[in-house]
């Protein structure tokens, strides 16, 4: 008996070549329509715009009170590590 080459049984393995692949057309730049009802839906009520425009950028208060926490060596403990720990991976389903 004669055997006369043997060829791989994966597909992927065979020599095959795929067909040139063809990107798909593109044209040139993005654009968006917004329609006239998400426009009108758009508003921010003056006062709520106002409360922002108020609103200081760094809330100096939280950033002391976190500066006081790191600065404190008690603060960065086994207790802290094991509830960061546990929050990422309860946060990953782990």
């Amino acid at each position: 008996m004669a055997v006369n080459g043997i060829r791989p049984v994966d597909p992927i393995q065979n020599g095959f070549k795929p067909e040139q692949v063809k990107r798909a057309h593109r044209p040139e730049g993005d654009s968006i329509v917004i329609s006239q009802e998400a426009r009108e839906k758009n508003v921010v009520p003056p006062e709520f715009a106002k409360i922002v425009a108020d609103a200081p950028d760094i809330r100096m208060d939280r950033v002391e009170e976190l500066r006081a926490k790191i600065n404190d060596p008690s603060y960065l403990n086994d207790a802290i590590y094991s509830a960061t720990a546990d929050h990422i991976l309860d946060a990953w389903g782990i």
